[in-house]
């Protein structure tokens, strides 16, 4: 089959071994996929992974090895991270996989990723895609999934303020989200393209370089993926607030932590999410993510979409299987 893969570095082979699933598994003919700065982050060498890439994906069921054919024809997205549902493993008994020690990770960790023309995952962690929801728009669910987990770790209430660092797919995807649950958010990002995105499906807005130094808000969300930002993020949140990361700031940087501690500020780290809130945003229409599609290439072009999405314009690109 065709595949994108990462051996040392970048490949693209029609000659890949299709994989066959295992009890529980069902084989999935891949139909979309989206490059995530994992993705570009794990060419660099993160992880040590090497094999088939990616983990957004949206596909169809061709094949399910269980008595449970309830999937079958059906197009399903899967969360990226299995356990090993062990009975004595705490996260499998609760479904929060993410966390599991002898956990797989598609395109990540120890699991063939996505790009590929085929698939195999336990059918536990794939999910229905509405009838109404395009596959342009289903591709997007699992970095839905990771803004919305936002909303399953912190109660927050509609009088709070909330503010999103970063006008990035995390930034943008994290504002739209929250914006969907009816809060008060306003996104603040360097480039007033990406920022009107937001703004148009009505998203409160600012130029980073406009915001008031003061700190005004009860949450802020850091999604710039920076140093600076994680600082910027201590500065704007008020005492006793909550500041939640999203992103991964890996520096060398010296940073300054004492406003976590004068300010009695919550530091909170939110990673993956669960796909059901975000499927629900999809079959209501809540968000539009057609706006931050940069290009949908073919599975044989996937080198040069690799090169697109390290543009500094880009937003979302897309892989064609």
């Amino acid at each position: 089959m065709r595949a994108v893969i990462f051996d040392k570095e970048l490949k693209y082979t029609d000659n890949y071994p299709k994989p066959v699933p295992e009890k529980g598994e069902a084989l999935i003919k891949v139909n979309l996929t989206g490059i995530c700065n994992t993705d570009f982050e794990i060419t660099k060498g993160y992880m040590g992974y090497e094999g088939v890439l990616g983990h957004e994906f949206v596909g169809t069921v061709e094949y399910i090895n269980d008595e449970d054919q309830s999937l079958l024809g059906k197009r399903v997205v899967g969360e990226i991270s299995y356990g090993c549902d062990e009975p004595e493993c705490e996260w499998c008994a609760v479904k929060n996989y993410r966390h599991c020690k002898g956990r797989h990770t598609i395109g990540i960790w120890r699991k063939d990723g996505c790009f590929a023309d085929y698939i195999t995952l336990p059918i536990k962690v794939l999910f229905e895609i509405p009838e109404n929801v395009t596959d342009e728009q289903a591709v997007f669910t699992e970095p839905l999934a990771a803004a919305c987990e936002i909303m399953e770790q912190l109660h927050i209430q509609p009088i709070q303020k909330v503010l999103v660092l970063g006008d990035g797919k995390l930034g943008l995807t994290t504002a739209l989200a929250l914006h969907a649950y009816n809060l008060d958010v306003t996104l603040a990002g360097k480039h007033k393209n990406k920022i009107e995105i937001a703004e148009k499906q009505g998203v409160k807005t600012i130029l980073s370089a406009n915001i008031s130094q003061g700190a005004e808000y009860d949450v802020v969300v850091e999604a710039t993926g920076t140093a600076s930002g994680f600082e910027s993020a201590m500065n704007l949140v008020k005492p006793r607030g909550t500041l939640v990361l999203k992103s991964t700031v890996a520096t060398g940087k010296e940073l300054n932590l004492a406003p976590i501690v004068i300010n009695e500020i919550t530091v909170l780290g939110s990673r993956c999410g669960q796909f059901i809130p975000a499927l629900t945003l999809l079959k209501n229409e809540r968000i539009d993510f057609k706006p931050l599609i940069s290009g949908i290439y073919d599975a044989e072009d996937a080198i040069e979409a690799f090169e697109k999405n390290k543009e500094k314009e880009t937003l979302k690109v897309l892989i064609k299987f």
